[in-house]
């Protein structure tokens, strides 16, 4: 099985060199959707003969796009590969693009899970974070996409957020688990580097909860979504029985995907792509006939390394049986030694041919992980 991710950049991206200039009462992005229509014809072949069970429409602002635009592609995709039945197709949104109207086209074409960037019910977490929303819009778009016919929602919350408190986490997370949401994404603030946050950080103008702060949060974060039916099933998600997602799980099971559109990753288990991020070069590449990318070949141990990096942030842990069909024994025994001390500290456990982070060593996933990792 394989997964297609499609990456759509900012609209003020798309635009730079497409014709919304020229069509802007209609909100077309003709060319850019051309150019992904070729894309999708250049990399039929690339998943060999793997079924495709999943679409994730996500990264950069898919919630631009008109249905119309999404069907063409859509169209395009069933047309050129082969898919399971039913497959998951989610669309990532903003809460301030979504309305009864463009809920239910997104339905009628075949879209089936929603994933809606909420990020906080916190109008003053929204306002730091330059959000063009607010914590009523993004409580109404949850409440449209279920009137709408969505059985399948997911939203991201952010938390260890400047000025957050436990109480304000909370009042944050019983609103979301409120809503008919079927899944929640819920990450820790992290500061890049040439940022507006890091600036205000480096200039005291902002403060970070400190790790007591962070850690009672998670568990406060972890509690509540266990009482509401959540299963924890990866470091940052949580989902209601049958509600995985079931694209990140191509992600972390090791399976081909296929990316299209400016930025957008493909993994064909021996390699993997990035196309480039400018819009304007990806188009003229494109129309070149061009894919527009850079490749870098996966090594053994760069795979070992991602294997054990992306199933030991699973509620599924390292499985060493399949372990042993696909890396030598060295390398196994080593990690297996590895797994052991941490084992000893309460931080890993073991079942059956398993190891799994406990509750505790999600909290030291970082330290962990990189003390097994060989490259």
């Amino acid at each position: 099985m394989a997964g297609i991710y499609i990456h759509i950049p900012f609209c003020k991206k798309i635009c730079y060199y497409c014709d919304f200039y020229k069509k802007r009462d209609t909100g077309s992005h003709g060319d850019f959707i051309k150019a992904l229509k070729k894309e999708i014809l250049l990399r039929k072949d690339y998943p060999g003969q793997e079924l495709i069970e999943t679409v994730y429409f996500g990264g950069g602002t898919p919630s631009v796009l008109l249905p119309e635009e999404v069907q063409i592609l859509l169209d395009a995709l069933y047309s050129t590969f082969t898919f399971i039945d039913k497959p998951e197709i989610t669309f990532e949104c903003n809460p301030e693009d979504l309305n009864p109207e463009y809920l239910k086209a997104l339905k009628l074409i075949g879209i089936n899970r929603l994933s809606i960037g909420c990020q906080s019910f916190d109008d003053r977490d929204l306002l730091l974070m330059n959000r063009r929303h607010n914590a009523g819009k993004s409580i109404d778009s949850v409440i449209m996409a279920h009137e709408a016919g969505f059985n399948n929602i997911s939203i991201d919350l952010i938390y260890g957020f400047p000025g957050m408190t436990t109480k304000g986490w909370e009042k944050n997370l019983e609103t979301a688990l409120s809503l008919p949401i079927q899944h929640l994404s819920a990450y820790i603030l992290t500061i890049e580097g040439k940022t507006v946050f890091n600036k205000w950080l480096k200039e005291g103008k902002i403060h970070l909860p400190d790790d007591k702060e962070i850690i009672k949060q998670y568990h406060i974060l972890t509690e509540k979504a266990g009482n509401a039916g959540m299963i924890h099933y990866e470091i940052s998600n949580f989902g209601k029985k049958n509600y995985f997602s079931r694209h990140n799980q191509i992600y972390w099971q090791q399976k081909k995907y296929i990316g299209l559109g400016p930025s957008a990753h493909s993994y064909d288990l021996y390699s993997r792509q990035w196309n480039i991020a400018d819009t304007r070069e990806y188009i003229l590449k494109i129309n070149r006939e061009e894919v527009p990318c850079e490749k870098e070949i996966i090594n053994e141990d760069m795979r070992f390394d991602e294997y054990v990096l992306t199933s030991m942030r699973t509620m599924w842990g390292i499985d060493l049986s399949w372990m042993k069909d696909h890396f030598i024994t060295r390398k196994i025994d080593d990690l297996v030694n590895t797994l052991e001390r941490w084992e000893k500290t309460g931080y890993v456990r073991k079942r059956a041919d398993h190891y799994f982070l406990t509750d505790k060593g999600i909290l030291l996933s970082d330290k962990i992980l990189a003390d097994c990792m060989i490259v």
